[in-house]
């Protein structure tokens, strides 16, 4: 596994989208000490768009898990943007993913998998595995799925 998460993306054929611009008034990342907070990321395809609907209702499974791996596109494009290089990252830390789901839909952990198997991908199991929820409710705007996150930097 590549020590680099910038060649990590190159070598699977990864490109990020652009960097979404914040919904409200917050920041979209925020270092503090050696740890870097993303705000909630939902699933922002290349074109800017977002993946909208409910999962179990208008995605099916796969589809909701699609959607959070573009989440966490969408969150690396934002961590470069305002923090600069993506090797600045040690290790996720913690998750917090959250699934636009039907009223009888509840395979929220194996939506949010589709992020936390991409940032196995690139960052390997030791450091792109962190704890997690997964929960279900209603997101703004009907995105599919909002995923925030704490990462912790190299000093």
């Amino acid at each position: 596994m590549s020590a680099n998460p910038e060649q990590r993306l190159a070598e699977l054929g990864i490109e990020l989208p652009k960097a979404p611009k914040p919904a409200g008034i917050y920041k979209p990342v925020l270092v503090v000490d050696k740890f870097l907070y993303v705000s909630g990321h939902g699933p922002v395809k290349p074109d800017g768009s977002l993946i909208l609907g409910k999962v179990g209702k208008d995605l099916d499974m796969d589809q909701g898990k699609q959607a959070a791996r573009q989440t966490g596109l969408a969150m690396l494009a934002s961590i470069k943007y305002h923090v600069g290089d993506l090797k600045r990252i040690k290790r996720l830390v913690k998750v917090m993913g959250m699934v636009n789901s039907a009223p009888d839909f509840y395979q929220f952990p194996a939506v949010i998998n589709g992020f936390s198997e991409l940032m196995s991908e690139i960052f390997g199991e030791d450091y792109g595995i962190g704890v997690r929820s997964a929960v279900g409710m209603s997101l703004p705007n009907n995105m599919a799925v909002e995923i925030e996150a704490i990462f912790e930097l190299y000093q």
